[in-house]
């Protein structure tokens, strides 16, 4: 007898080893005597009709409420947790806390109302213009004895006395609010436009219609900490009371209007950095006061 191929054998074994298929019983025909279908049998036989349960009739969704049981009285205690997206910043010791850009800009503005404010800008590092220097700096408005002179163009002729206006360090390395001053005198002709020696010298102004006007101005106060440009922008684009501040939007002009909430937020932030500072310094102190252990 000739040998099998390989595959042949193979292929008898597995049939010969392989059980035979089971055979499904087709299913019954179902009580009611219809005709088996594709899906759900029925409920009931077709053509009946099934017994309606006594009492009303009960719709989809929620049941409806009793009108006269009695409402239950809300719980007093404070839930555990709430519902949504968990916080990015976890609250501090179990109390709800604001940011501090937040807290300055709810700060209130009752007490800076009644008068106009300002930013004017002058140059801290020196200058050069025809031979003189034009350095002025808020430590220069601080050393000044008498009222000190400021010319612009714009802006000018709105100043009252008794305005406020921050100093504004420009054209320089660090550019910031340094300090404030005060509107000691309202406007008046610019003498040094008139001057052909004077660095602000102006050929175009003349005493009819002077082209250029100055107020003069105090030193109030120095700012511990410049706020810096930077700053002002970075908080332009997290606190809305600076979104709109004009020396961010039109950063040529040297004098810009200050609105109230504008400057109640800056000043916010310079007490804030005052208060920090002054908090360092009483800490620093209270360790240097501290005597040291006796070794005995």
């Amino acid at each position: 007898m000739a040998p099998k191929r390989k595959s042949e054998s193979a292929s008898i074994a597995e049939e010969t080893e392989s059980p035979a298929a089971k055979r499904v019983a087709a299913p019954d025909t179902p009580a009611t005597g219809e005709k088996r279908k594709r899906g759900r049998p029925r409920k009931y036989p077709e053509g009946s009709t099934p017994k309606r349960p006594d009492g009303p009739k009960r719709g989809r969704g929620r049941p409806r409420k009793d009108p006269n049981a009695p409402t239950p009285s809300k719980s007093t205690t404070p839930k555990q947790g709430k519902r949504g997206r968990p916080r990015k910043h976890p609250v501090e010791n179990g109390t709800e806390t604001t940011s501090a850009t937040t807290r300055l800009e709810t700060v209130d503005t009752t007490s800076f109302e009644g008068r106009s404010y300002w930013l004017m800008k002058a140059e801290p590092e020196s200058r050069m213009e025809k031979g003189v220097d034009v350095k002025f700096s808020i430590d220069d408005l601080a050393s000044r004895k008498e009222p000190e002179p400021w010319d612009a163009q714009k802006h000018i002729r709105d100043m009252k006395k008794g305005d406020l206006a921050f100093f504004y360090h420009s054209n320089c390395k660090v550019p910031g609010i340094a300090g404030i001053m005060e509107i000691v005198q309202e406007h008046t002709p610019d003498e040094s436009a008139f001057d052909p020696a004077h660095p602000y010298y102006d050929e175009k102004s003349n005493r009819d219609d002077p082209k250029w006007q100055c107020v003069h101005v105090e030193f109030r106060r120095k700012f511990n900490k410049l706020i810096t440009l930077t700053d002002l922008k970075s908080y332009a684009q997290s606190v809305r009371a600076l979104s709109n501040m004009q020396v961010l939007k039109q950063s040529r002009l040297s004098v810009t209007p200050v609105s109230v909430t504008e400057w109640a937020f800056i000043m916010g932030v310079a007490d804030a950095n005052q208060a920090k500072a002054d908090a360092e310094a009483s800490k620093n102190d209270s360790a240097e006061g501290e005597e040291p252990e006796s070794s005995e």
